[in-house]
C-alpha cells in the first residue's frame, strides 16, 4: 500500500500501546500532522482481476473463526466504485438466523479495522495472546445475531482503493452505498427486512448517530419517492467508549486523571496544568466552543490538536490509555497482524489487500477536515427520539474515551427520555449474580458502565465472569428489545 510522507511522519510516534483505535504522533494522541494542511486523496496499490462496480466479490464458508457446525459465513468486498472497495466479513447468528436481526460493527480511529472488534472483542473466535491462532469465542455477539463487519472507510483494514472521504458525513454515505449492494446479493437480500442494528464503539461515538441519523434520512426520501433504494429497518444503535460530543466530554479527562475506581494518573500539578488549558482565553474550551459555532475546518482541526496535545495526552501519565490498570503499553489485546497478514488466511477469505489496524492516510483526511471535534450529538438526540432503541456504554477501566466525559455527555442529551433518565439514580446491574455494572434505562434509552473493563469493552473479563460475558448479556437484551436488567 503506497503511504504518504504525512502518513510517515505519523508512523514515526506512535507509541506502542496495543488495542489501539486512536492514532498518534511523537507521542501525542489523537495528533494532527503538521505536514499536512488539507486533506489528501492517495490511490492504493492493490489491483484486483476484476472489479465490477455495484456487486459484490466473496468467499464463502471458509472455515476461518467461525468453526461451529452449519454456521454460514462469507466474507469479501463490495465494490462501490472502480476504485472504491469495502471489506466485509459476515457471520450468520450461531441461533435462528432466519428470525436474527442483522447487526453491522464499526471500529473507530478515524481509520482503524473492524477486525479489532471482530478478534479482539465479540466475534466468533478470540485471538490468542501469542497472535499465532484463535479460539473458539462462546460469548460471541452472533449468538443472538446475524453480523457484518465492515473496514471502512476505504484503506481500512482490508478494503483498499481511493482514499478521499474525510468526514462522518462522507463515510456514513460510502457504507450505505456498500449495504445498498449488500442487500441487493441473492445470498443476503433475505436480510434486507430484518431488524438492523449499528453498534460501533471510540470514532463510533461520531460513527454510530451519523450513520444512523442519515440511514433514517436515506429510508425518508426511499419512502417519499426523491431517491430509489433499499430501505434500511434500523431499530438499533449501540456506541460503546464513544467520542460524541467533545465539549462535553473533555473535562472528564481532568476528572478522570485525578479520581477514578483505580488509582490518579497524574499529579495535581499536572491536573492543574491541563486545567488551565481548558479554562484559559482561547484555550480548548473556548477553541472547541468556536468549532461549535460554525467553526471552519481549520479552526476545528486546530481544536483538536491544541487539546489532544495539552490535555488529553498529558492527563494518561505512564498508563495505558486503553486500559489504566496496565502501565503502558499494555501487552493485551494481542495485535492481529501477523495472523491476518498470512498469505494462507488471506486466500481462504478473499482478502486482497495486507491488513493494517489503522490507515494514517485517512485519519490525518478526518484531522484536517476538523471532523474530531465537531458535534454528534444532535444526531444521537434525533435518533433516539426517532424510536430507534439506543444504548450508549463504557469500560470504567479507559481513559482515552471515560466514563466520566460519556456520562457527562449523556447527561447534557436533550431527548423526550432525558428527564426521565437525569432523575433516576444508578441501579447495580449483575450478570448471573455477579456484578457489572451500573445502569440506568428511560424510555428506549439505555447507558451502562461496565466494571473491570477498558476502552475494548468486550475484551475484558471482571470477577468470576467470563471474558466478554457481561458485553454478551448487554449486546442481548439491548438486540431483545428490551431495557437493561441484572440477571
Amino acid at each position: 500500500m503506497f503511504v504518504t510522507a504525512a502518513a510517515t511522519a505519523l508512523l514515526v510516534g506512535i507509541p506502542a500501546a496495543l488495542g489501539g483505535q486512536v492514532p498518534a504522533l511523537d507521542g501525542v494522541w489523537g495528533a494532527v500532522s503538521s505536514n499536512s494542511s488539507q486533506r489528501a486523496i492517495v490511490a492504493t496499490s492493490t489491483v484486483p482481476a476484476v472489479v465490477t462496480p455495484g456487486k459484490l466479490r466473496v468467499a464463502e464458508n471458509s472455515g476461518v473463526c467461525e468453526t461451529t457446525p452449519g454456521v454460514y459465513q462469507a466474507s469479501g468486498y463490495g465494490d462501490i466504485a472502480s476504485n472504491e472497495s469495502i471489506w466485509f466479513w459476515f457471520f450468520e447468528s450461531r441461533n435462528g438466523p432466519d428470525n436474527a436481526p442483522l447487526t453491522i460493527w464499526l471500529n473507530g480511529g478515524p481509520g482503524s479495522s473492524s477486525m479489532i472488534g471482530l478478534f479482539q472483542e465479540h466475534g466468533p473466535c478470540r485471538l490468542t495472546n501469542d497472535s499465532s491462532g484463535v479460539t473458539y469465542n462462546d460469548y460471541s455477539w452472533n449468538n443472538v445475531s446475524n453480523i457484518l463487519y465492515i473496514d471502512q472507510p476505504v484503506g481500512v483494514g482490508f478494503s483498499y482503493g481511493t482514499l478521499d472521504i474525510g468526514t462522518s458525513q462522507e463515510a456514513a454515505a460510502d457504507v450505505w452505498s456498500f449495504l445498498q449492494i449488500f442487500f441487493a446479493d441473492s445470498r443476503f437480500s433475505k436480510y434486507q427486512e430484518h431488524d438492523f442494528a449499528i453498534w460501533t464503539e471510540s470514532y463510533g461515538g461520531h460513527y454510530g448517530p451519523t450513520f444512523a441519523a442519515y440511514f433514517l434520512v436515506q429510508n425518508a426520501a426511499i419512502a417519499n419517492g426523491s431517491i430509489s433504494g433499499l430501505p434500511i429497518n434500523l431499530k438499533f444503535l449501540g456506541v460503546g467508549d464513544g467520542l460524541t460530543d467533545p465539549l462535553s466530554q473533555y473535562p472528564g479527562y481532568l476528572e478522570y486523571a485525578a479520581s477514578n475506581p483505580y488509582h490518579p494518573l497524574v499529579s495535581t500539578s499536572d491536573i492543574q496544568d491541563s486545567t488551565t488549558r481548558w479554562q484559559e482565553s482561547g484555550g480548548c474550551k473556548d477553541q472547541i466552543t468556536a468549532c461549535y459555532d460554525g467553526g471552519s475546518d481549520d479552526t476545528c482541526s486546530a481544536a483538536q490538536s491544541y487539546c489532544n496535545s495539552y490535555i488529553l495526552s498529558p492527563l494518561a501519565g505512564n498508563y495505558d490509555v486503553y486500559y489504566v490498570l496496565s502501565e503502558d503499553p499494555d501487552a493485551y489485546p494481542p495485535d492481529p497482524t501477523p495472523y491476518l497478514n498470512n498469505s494462507t488466511l488471506m486466500a481462504l477469505i478473499g482478502a486482497e489487500s495486507d491488513w493494517s489496524e489503522t490507515n494514517y492516510d485517512v485519519y490525518q483526511n478526518f484531522a484536517d477536515t476538523g471532523d474530531w471535534m465537531r458535534n454528534s450529538r444532535p444526531d444521537l438526540e434525533t435518533v433516539i427520539d426517532s424510536g430507534v432503541r439506543t444504548i450508549v456504554f463504557d469500560g470504567d477501566a479507559d481513559y482515552i474515551l471515560n466514563f466520566d466525559g460519556v456520562e457527562a455527555m449523556v447527561k447534557n442529551l436533550q431527548t423526550k427520555f432525558s428527564n426521565e433518565f437525569n432523575q433516576q439514580q444508578f441501579t447495580n446491574w449483575t450478570v448471573h449474580g455477579e456484578p457489572a455494572g451500573i445502569y440506568k434505562n428511560a424510555g428506549t434509552f439505555s447507558y451502562v458502565r461496565i466494571f473491570g473493563a477498558g476502552h475494548e469493552v468486550a475484551a475484558y473479563e471482571y470477577g468470576n465472569l467470563a471474558r466478554g460475558e457481561a458485553a454478551l448479556q448487554m449486546f442481548s437484551q439491548i438486540m431483545g428489545n428490551q431495557s437493561l436488567f441484572s440477571t
